[in-house]
């Protein structure tokens, strides 16, 4: 576009599409199945290449890597994507690789998602919205993160792990199992630890839901029969909107098993 600022030392290939109000640093490099949305940022010495579509108004930081191929030995050079959401932050040394035709062919990253410095986002994840993924938190290979999780630093989630919407994740923690949406995960082997009580807060989550989640955190630690009975008992009961949303999750088809509550 006319109005895009690309520098000079930047090399931009033969059908890459740049969107007006784009600028491209010195030493950026932006490959020719890539699209630009408008007024998206990428600094000096940022790639993005493959078949990446980058939303409105995300800016990618020095040193990040955009739509590299997925770091998987079953990999063979298949045409797989890269989508990544409006007014995201990319920031320094952080990675995001393209998807895999085993894994549906697409990793998505969802709006306004901020991912620090040296982290890393793995082939045909979908990441939601407000996600934080602090430094060096990775996210392996066909991981669903939901709308409004903390990921914190040095923290790693093992592939085909669910995170529901709103959970968080302490710094230096490793997940292997699903994490129950509005979850507080923390330990170096990740300890469901309760709820994420100061984020439903911040988000001005209603008390009487907040009380709700509670009761059926409970509930899902100590009732009777296994886990899944209970939450399937909780479902009957529950005419909360947030708890539904728990129980949904628990209840829905996953490739791993749960962190249970204490």
């Amino acid at each position: 576009m006319s109005d895009a600022r690309i520098h000079p030392m930047a090399v931009v290939e033969p059908g890459a599409l740049i969107g007006p109000g784009c600028d491209i640093g010195p030493f950026a490099v932006i490959g020719p199945e890539v699209t630009l949305g408008p007024g998206v940022v990428v600094k000096p010495h940022g790639v993005v290449t493959g078949w990446t579509e980058v939303g409105e108004g995300t800016v990618i930081f020095p040193g990040a890597v955009v739509g590299e191929v997925p770091q998987d030995l079953k990999y063979k050079g298949e045409r797989t994507r890269l989508i990544v959401g409006k007014r995201c932050r990319i920031r320094e040394g952080a990675t995001l690789n393209t998807g895999t035709e085993g894994g549906g062919g697409v990793t998505r990253v969802g709006d306004d998602v901020l991912m620090m410095t040296g982290s890393h986002v793995g082939h045909d994840a979908i990441i939601g919205d407000r996600v934080v993924m602090a430094n060096q938190a990775a996210i392996a290979g066909h991981c669903h993160i939901g709308d409004d999780v903390i990921i914190g630093g040095l923290s790693g989630v093992h592939q085909w792990v669910r995170v529901g919407r709103g959970a968080i994740i302490g710094a230096v923690t490793m997940v292997t199992n699903d994490v129950l949406p509005h979850g507080l995960v923390q330990g170096p082997r990740g300890v469901l630890d309760g709820l994420n009580l100061v984020g439903l807060k911040r988000r001005g989550v209603e008390r009487s839901e907040i009380t709700a989640l509670r009761a059926a955190y409970q509930m899902l630690a100590q009732g009777e029969g296994s886990f899944l009975d209970r939450a399937r008992r909780l479902a009957d009961e529950t005419d909360s909107q947030h708890v539904r949303e728990m129980t949904d999750f628990i209840l829905s088809q996953t490739d791993r098993s749960f962190l249970t509550p204490k």
